[in-house]
């Protein structure tokens, strides 16, 4: 299975612990298997650093027999549903703790996110907020979160990406 991440540098031994806390799945290492949104989050980060920066999408090789095997933890949402939303609403919280190797599911992109934060206030209830998060394109992500999962990833290349 083909994997990218955007990026403004190309990484070739991706490390769990250089992610962001507080993200959808936790702190750990997000890739996805759309090249476009890899893209387009390499251009975001890019855009935030300034003109200096570069847009680079890393691609990377993944044996997705492994999301299946027993030799790491994997937790994977097909879609939006009651147990994602909590999941992810706690780990953007930084309540949530997991000991998953691998977590696998849609993106809770800045979109979906007004849907999400009426979730938390109360304002929609939990069916509620599944029906809107399902009335839009989402992309997936599979995010890696121990040193043993991110060895798996074999990086193939990194394409600069140009506006």
């Amino acid at each position: 299975m083909k994997l990218y991440h955007g990026s403004t540098y190309a990484v070739r031994k991706p490390a769990s612990s250089r992610g962001r806390a507080n993200t959808d799945f936790g702190r750990g290492f997000y890739t996805t298997t759309s090249r476009e949104q890899a893209e387009k989050w390499a251009l975001i980060k890019k855009n935030r650093l300034g003109n200096t920066a570069r847009a680079i999408v890393s691609c990377y090789d993944f044996d997705k027999r492994l999301l299946n095997d027993d030799a790491l933890r994997v937790m994977h949402f097909d879609c939006p549903t009651a147990q994602w939303l909590d999941f992810v609403v706690g780990n953007r919280r930084g309540a949530a703790l997991h000991e998953y190797d691998l977590v696998m599911g849609p993106v809770a992109n800045d979109k979906l996110y007004a849907t999400i934060q009426l979730y938390e206030q109360g304002i929609l209830s939990t069916s509620a907020t599944i029906d809107q998060l399902q009335t839009h394109v989402l992309f997936d992500q599979l995010s890696f979160h121990t040193r043993e999962a991110c060895e798996r990833l074999v990086f193939v290349d990194a394409i600069e990406i140009i506006e």
